[in-house]
Formats: C-alpha cells, sequence, structure tokens
C-alpha cells in the first residue's frame, strides 16, 4: 500500500514531471516498486516517467464507482 505523499509524488510525475524534486524521499519508493522510471531526454536531462504499473494505479485510484 502507498502512503498519501506516495500517490501524491505519484499524481505530479504523471501531470507535471518537471516539477519532481529527485531528493523525496517518495519517488525511491516509487521506482523500487516500478511504478515511476527515469528517462533521459535528449537534453541529458532526466525526467520521471510513470510505468505501465503507474498508471494501473493511478487509474484504479481515480475510479468512478
Amino acid at each position: 500500500m502507498l502512503s498519501p505523499h506516495e500517490f501524491a509524488t505519484l499524481m505530479l510525475v504523471k501531470a507535471a514531471p518537471e516539477q519532481i524534486d529527485f531528493n523525496r524521499e517518495e519517488l525511491d519508493t516509487l521506482l523500487e516498486r516500478q511504478l515511476v522510471a527515469l528517462e533521459r531526454l535528449a537534453s541529458g536531462v532526466q525526467r520521471p516517467r510513470l510505468t505501465v504499473h503507474g498508471v494501473s494505479v493511478l487509474q484504479a485510484i481515480t475510479r468512478k464507482h
């Protein structure tokens, strides 16, 4: 189970990956759980992105019943 901060970080990765602070402990957890991956842009800058599993988690928590 993810903490509220980890869920918030997951949503931030989806909405604004350029705003992620790489020192966030939550980001490490999301990387370990393979919900987020780091990609290197053509400019050489690294940026987090959602994995297929990360997208699935967000879809599951945002589904309306």
